[in-house]
């Protein structure tokens, strides 16, 4: 599965986490400032940044898209020298494609929330005390100039992974059918090669792209959550308390989390049976297409019976499952309005700062939600997993012996 795409899986994992979480404690301990050396204005680091376009081409956003480039280019000239994997420019090159694209989407959102506060505290001024019209259509320009910038990116970014998803399945396919002669005697091979490679390619790249985002939406998000969470002192039913919107959204999304993964224990190993039955079902018919002997009606209909069988248990345990975690995620919307309550009623927030806080509390207590947003994702490819891991087994046998 990942042998196919990726040089020496365990250790390239590995190394990428160890060499990202370096570049990341390098750039806190003074990285981010280094560029003084090399000629970048002094103090650009510090400077406060432009809430409109200008932004992503400042000195500090520079200085990273370099540091950036120059610490891929060592990562995938290390890996050349070590393996030279046939995939290579694929899996380092485009990975760190995506994980750009990731940080920048991450970037833009901080954009809009810094736009938020000023925006919706002049709508406020406006409709106590009037004002120009043009200073609405202004800020409503630097909104559009930074969505548009956002969209584009989006959806190059998508282009862009629809190709990596694909080389990453025909990576896997070439691997298999190389190896198809062993492989070919497993139940349900030929749709296992066919779609599960694609699926297993696309659901393993939602998932990681998710959690990057997630973790670096934290990165970016948390602070400006501390900071803002000195305007909410106080909590319904907990009262005062430091730092209230930080622990609102992680207690929120563990009590989310525990709840979701209770009540989904059993869906990944029906999922995986599903795909079982399905395919011995789908075995049969397709043998008594060309052998009369086959798709005795008997047989037929024993198989149909385990594949109704296991539909409707699928059925019965996705219909608490969705219940309970759409009452959550209904639950969910008015959390943050709910935490802002006893500061709104004391009349100590703005317009603008309460829209700048629920951003900033949406997009932390969202990337806590992690596997809350992902989890029928991660029931998909745990039942992609075990069918493809037979696959694993057969070959790492082979390799064996």
């Amino acid at each position: 599965m990942f042998q196919s795409f990726f040089p020496k899986p365990r250790w390239f994992f590995l190394s990428i986490v160890l060499w990202i979480a370096l570049n990341i404690g390098l750039w806190y301990a003074g990285g981010k400032s280094a560029g003084e050396w090399l000629g970048w204005p002094q103090g650009y680091a510090s400077q406060p940044l432009a809430i409109d376009l200008s932004r992503f081409w400042s000195p500090a956003f520079l200085w990273f898209y370099l540091w950036f480039i120059v610490a891929t280019g060592l990562f995938a000239g290390f890996w050349f020298l070590v393996d030279r994997h046939p995939w290579q420019r694929w899996s380092i090159w485009g990975s760190a494609l995506i994980l750009f694209n990731i940080w920048f989407d991450v970037q833009v959102n901080v954009t809009i929330n810094a736009w938020f506060g000023p925006f919706w505290d002049l709508i406020q001024n406006m409709l106590t005390s009037g004002g120009s019209i043009s200073n609405i259509y202004q800020n409503m320009l630097t909104f559009l100039y930074i969505a548009m910038v956002f969209v584009t990116i989006f959806m190059l970014n998508s282009f862009f992974i629809s190709h990596y998803v694909f080389r990453w399945r025909t990576a896997m396919n070439n691997y298999y059918i190389e190896n198809w002669p062993e492989l070919r005697m497993v139940e349900g091979a030929s749709q296992r090669v066919q779609e599960d490679t694609m699926r297993f390619a696309s659901t393993v790249e939602e998932l990681s792209v998710r959690l990057v985002r997630a973790v670096m939406v934290l990165i970016a998000f948390l602070p400006i959550l501390f900071e803002l969470s000195k305007h909410v002192p106080v909590l319904p039913v907990v009262g005062e308390i430091k730092y209230s919107l930080v622990w609102a959204a992680l207690g929120w999304s563990l009590v989310g989390t525990l709840l979701l993964m209770l009540v989904g224990t059993k869906l990944p190993g029906l999922q995986f049976n599903n795909q079982k039955v399905e395919a011995a079902y789908r075995k049969e018919l397709v043998y008594a297409e060309d052998n009369v002997n086959r798709g005795e009606p008997l047989t037929l209909k024993e198989l149909f019976r385990q594949v109704k069988v296991n539909y409707y248990r699928l059925y019965f345990h996705y219909a608490y499952f969705n219940l309970v975690s759409t009452w959550y995620l209904q639950l969910d919307n008015l959390f943050g309005l709910l935490m802002l309550a006893p500061s709104i009623a004391a009349g100590i927030m703005t317009l603008g700062l309460i829209n700048q806080i629920l951003n900033v509390f949406d997009n932390v207590r969202s990337s806590f939600q992690y596997l809350i947003n992902s989890w029928k994702t991660i029931i998909e490819l745990l039942s992609i997993r075990k069918r493809l891991k037979e696959f694993e087994s057969i070959l790492s046998q082979k390799a064996r012996g």
